[in-house]
């Protein structure tokens, strides 16, 4: 299970509207619970740096990005747990694109955007052995644990 705070999920809805009609992107930042749950502290958005006439339909974050992601992290005591994306004028599901290039453990949310509107938020995590994406209940509460 994610946990994100309502704030965190307008953070991903609003910059998967804003990204349209280009894919959006970010880090989840937080920490696991002893029962396992993913508990989001903070979501930060990246700027996609994937070439502009591929952000339609693809994303990056570069390792610049992402060792920046983890120092935030780090000074917040918190490790990154997931990722998120918008699926611009396509359903919130992984693509085999998006399995290729994801790791088990970590929170992938995907944000179906139409025609510039935020639709379903749905998050998935890849299983061990990297056979298929399993989907992941999403808890939206206000306080945290």
């Amino acid at each position: 299970m994610l946990i994100l705070t309502p704030e965190q999920e307008k953070i991903v809805r609003t910059d998967g509207e804003k990204a349209y009609p280009n894919e959006c992107c970010g880090v989840l930042i937080g920490e696991i619970d002893n029962a396992g749950i993913k508990i989001t502290k903070h979501a930060q958005a990246i700027i996609n740096a994937r070439e502009g006439s591929e952000q339609y339909n693809r994303f990056l974050i570069t390792p610049e990005d992402m060792l920046r992601a983890e120092k935030t992290a780090r000074s917040m005591k918190l490790d990154v747990i997931g990722f998120y994306h918008s699926h611009p004028d396509h359903p919130a599901a992984p693509s085999d694109y998006d399995k290729e290039h994801a790791l088990p453990f970590y929170s992938y949310i995907i944000v179906a955007v139409k025609q510039g509107k935020a639709e379903e938020l749905t998050s998935w995590e890849l299983t061990a052995n990297r056979a298929d994406f399993v989907p992941e209940n999403i808890s939206t509460k206000e306080d945290q644990k």
